[in-house]
């Protein structure tokens, strides 16, 4: 599983033209299925999502800028989007290759999974994107802040 994780003052989605989910102040969350993930995966990401101390607290200042807080030491919000072009493989040619991304039958429940862990991990409602669709993302990334993980490479 693949995240890209932003700090963002505000994000949202829409979908034929209609506001999907927005949020503000928190984290918009883009996840990559493959089939190889499991339930493990889920907890160990979301876990990292909702404890990554990316946020400012009280102590910091202009000339010391270490984030120390996370998102849900803030209260803050998260907006999780299915983007499977996290895993394109660009190693052959021009085209990318998606073929390491779960078929839907695959991704939609542990996407589901991955969303109602979060929301338990954070204590509220977790905003989403609509899995497959065509979205259009927004975002004022803060910071900027933005963090990739891989569940198969826990660094």
């Amino acid at each position: 599983m693949r995240a890209v994780i932003q700090r963002v003052l505000q994000a949202g989605v829409m979908i034929d033209n209609k506001i999907r989910s927005e949020i503000k102040n928190g984290l918009l969350v883009f996840v990559g299925i493959e089939d190889e993930d499991t339930v493990e995966d889920i907890e160990w990401l979301s876990n990292k999502i909702v404890n990554l101390r990316i946020f400012d607290d009280e102590n910091n200042t202009d000339s010391y800028r270490q984030p120390n807080i996370s998102v849900k030491d803030i209260d803050g919000n998260i907006l999780a989007v299915s983007q499977f072009t996290l895993h394109a493989s660009t190693k052959k040619g021009n085209r990318p290759s998606y073929s390491k991304a779960s078929k839907a039958e695959t991704a939609i429940p542990l996407y589901e999974k991955l969303i109602v862990r979060l929301a338990s991990d954070l204590g509220k409602i977790i905003h989403t994107g609509e899995f497959g669709a065509d979205m259009k993302v927004q975002l004022i990334n803060d910071g900027p802040i933005t963090i990739l993980i891989d569940t198969k490479m826990r660094e």
